[in-house]
Parts: structure tokens; C-alpha cells; sequence
């Protein structure tokens, strides 16, 4: 197995300090946004073999089947079909939903058609890929996850006492569900922008006085203050983890992460749609097209441990699988072979995996089969495939 050197992502809305608290490396007073562990093109992690260091996207293409196992590979392909992540959310990122695999392939396909540039500001559709997701708190993690009940929705925006936001309230209280979500969704990304900004202004200064469950969205306005996105996320629910807590985030369904340190993993795509919060594009109709119109409660997850002290995140999902290991002092050594690819990473405490000492923010790389156990007093993630 190899030690993973990973690229850390300086986003706008990254944490100063949560990654390197985590790391134990001094603040470098920039945002330190996401640390990614993967094959992803955009950033692989590096690893040495041989003694050169290499990027792990063109380790797994020089002997997929090696790397990735028979399974994975006749699976998914011949790549690593997940991305791993350290996410630190000092501000609200984007108010964004992502497609499914079938979405993904028109959309994809289509944009490829019209010979729109792959780095162009308007392109929705990077891969043809689908985007599922988990996070996991490491510290109070606060995020926004799937529409709230019309009813519910429709009073906290009356209790604003805004004029301007009455016909989105009404709206809510007179269509069924669907047709209330989407009708009040399209209204709001498609008002004039200056009534909008006004409209965002008076309801930015309501939330801060009234508090409660208003306070998420006067802190979300000060950070986009006038963005229509501050509005569409009223609609959403408001989420709190705790530490070890998870959601998993599927097609369709729109979310922001708000504040907090999470592990974050996906299927290794760049397909977002964008609702607000944010500068960058909007693609209302295919925004529209994509959304999922319908109420949900967050489910959020608490693994329990099975008898090997493995805490599995259950998901839908076959791309990635999640788990967490949290070892006492003393505690027997714990076998992780397996026959998929993972990458392992410590998050507290120190722990022996393999032959290479971890420490927090430290990972690995294990390719397929390869026998590795753990040992030590500390936290360790999981990362790999059902194959």
C-alpha cells in the first residue's frame, strides 16, 4: 500500500483553520476548503513508487486490474470510481442538486453535441456521470437537505412579515406539493433581480431579529447578501449533525453545506447544478428539470458497529462504501483486507496501518487484495466499492 500526498482546495468558502487544526499544521490565513484523496483528474493524489512519485489517476491506468481488482474494474471501468474528501465550511457553499446516471448521460452528451468547451462558465455537464454523496461530521456540522413541507415552508416565510414574499407563501398553501415546490422555486430564480435583492435585504434584516429558525438564513444573506438563493434555501430543511452523524445526498435533491468538518464522498464526477448562493451559472430549466419536487425528512445516519468494530454508512449506492473504525487503547488489531480498492484515513490518534505510522489527515492507498490490518488508539475511515 502507498502513502497518499493530497492536494488541498483553496474554495472561497473554506474554513481557515479546521483543516489544519486537523493536521496539526499552522493556519496559512487562506481558505483551506476541501483535501481531496482520489484518482480524480483535477487533483489526484500522489504517491511513490519505485522511488518516483506518481499521481494515482495514471498508477490505477498503468494495471487497472492490479489496482482496482477484476471485480471493480469489469464494475465501473478501469478507474477508481470514488472521491474522498475533507470538507471544511467556514461559509455556505452553493445551493446546488445533482443528476441521476441517466440525466447525466443526456445532459453530457447533449452539451458535447453543441461543441460547448468543457471549462466554459455556461457548460453544466463535465463527465457523464452521476454525483451521490455522503457526509460525515467530525465537528457540529450545520447544512441545509431536501425541501421542508409546503405548510412548513410557507410559515416561517410569513413569520418575516415580508410583503414581497406573500404570493411565494400563498403559493405554498394553495397547489399540492409538487406543484406548490416547483412553482415557488421557479418564481423565485426567475424574479427580476433588483426586486429580488430587495425582497432578500428586508428578509435578511427580519431573520436576524426574529432568531430561532430564522437566525440560518440571516448568516447565509450576509454572506450573499441580495442572491435569490437565500430565499430558496427558506424551502429547505435546516440540519444539524453531531459528530460520527451522516447524510447522504442522492439525484435530485437540493442542499448546501452550511459551517462544520465533515468526510465527504462521492462518485468521482463534477456534475452540479447550481440554485443560488453562488456567482457562477444558473441553469434554470435544466436546474428544473433535474430537481426532485417532493418533501423529505434528512435521514440522517448512525452506523452501529458490527462485530469486527467496522461502522458502515449504508447507502443506495454502489460506487463508494463509507465506514469508520474507532479503536481503544489496547484493542486488537483489526484485518481491512479486501478484495476492492480502498483508501484509508485517520482522523484522531494514531494508528499503525500496515507498515506506515498515521496520524490525523494522514491516508493510504491499499490496492485490491493487498493484506493490511490496522492497530492503535484512534479514528480511521474506510473508503472503497461494492463490487
Amino acid at each position: 500500500m502507498d502513502r497518499l500526498s493530497n492536494t488541498v482546495r483553496p474554495y472561497a468558502w473554506g474554513s481557515t483553520t479546521a483543516i489544519p487544526e486537523l493536521l496539526g499544521t499552522p493556519p496559512t490565513g487562506e481558505p483551506q476548503a476541501e483535501m481531496w484523496m482520489g484518482a480524480h483528474p483535477g487533483a489526484p493524489s500522489l504517491l511513490t513508487r519505485d522511488g518516483a512519485e506518481l499521481p494515482l489517476d495514471q498508477v490505477i491506468a498503468s494495471d487497472p486490474a492490479r489496482e482496482l481488482g477484476a471485480a471493480t474494474v469489469e464494475k465501473f471501468g478501469p478507474r477508481l470510481p470514488f472521491l474522498l474528501k475533507l470538507l471544511a465550511a467556514g461559509a455556505p457553499l452553493s445551493l446546488q442538486v445533482h443528476p441521476d446516471l441517466t440525466q447525466a448521460r443526456l445532459g453530457f452528451a447533449d452539451e458535447e453535441a453543441r461543441a460547448i468547451p468543457l471549462d466554459a462558465p455556461h457548460r453544466t455537464y463535465r463527465d457523464a456521470n452521476h454525483k451521490p454523496e455522503l457526509i460525515c461530521a467530525l465537528t457540529p456540522f450545520e447544512g441545509l437537505c431536501g425541501f421542508r413541507r409546503p405548510d412548513e415552508a410557507a410559515a416561517l416565510l410569513e413569520a418575516l412579515g415580508v410583503d414581497s414574499l406573500k404570493p411565494y407563501a400563498d403559493l405554498l398553501r394553495a397547489h399540492p406539493e409538487e406543484a406548490a415546490l416547483r412553482e415557488v422555486l421557479t418564481a423565485i430564480l426567475t424574479a427580476d433581480p433588483e426586486e429580488m435583492a430587495a425582497t432578500v435585504g428586508e428578509a435578511a434584516a427580519a431573520a436576524e431579529r426574529l432568531g430561532g429558525p430564522h437566525a440560518p438564513y440571516a448568516e447565509i444573506a450576509r454572506h450573499y447578501p441580495g442572491d435569490a438563493g437565500v430565499i430558496a434555501a427558506m424551502l429547505l430543511n435546516h440540519v444539524r449533525l453531531q459528530p460520527g452523524e451522516a447524510l447522504y445526498l442522492g439525484a435530485g435533491v437540493p442542499h448546501a453545506y452550511l459551517d462544520g468538518l465533515g468526510v465527504e464522498i462521492m462518485a468521482n464526477s463534477d456534475n452540479v447544478l447550481r440554485c443560488g448562493l453562488t456567482p457562477k451559472h444558473i441553469d434554470v430549466p435544466e436546474l428544473l428539470r433535474v430537481v426532485r419536487f417532493e418533501a423529505t425528512e434528512p435521514g440522517v445516519l448512525r452506523p452501529e458497529a458490527a462485530p469486527s468494530g467496522e461502522e458502515p454508512y449504508e447507502t443506495p449506492v454502489d460506487e463508494f462504501r463509507l465506514s469508520r473504525f474507532d479503536l481503544p487503547p489496547g484493542a486488537a488489531p483489526v484485518d481491512l483486507t479486501a478484495a476492492t480498492p480502498q483508501i484509508l484515513l485517520c482522523t484522531a490518534g494514531s494508528l499503525r496501518t500496515g507498515d506506515l505510522d498515521l496520524v490525523p489527515g494522514g491516508s493510504v492507498f491499499v490496492p485490491a487484495g493487498e493484506t493490511v490490518e490496522t492497530s492503535g488508539n484512534g479514528t480511521l475511515f474506510r473508503a472503497t466499492v461494492v463490487a
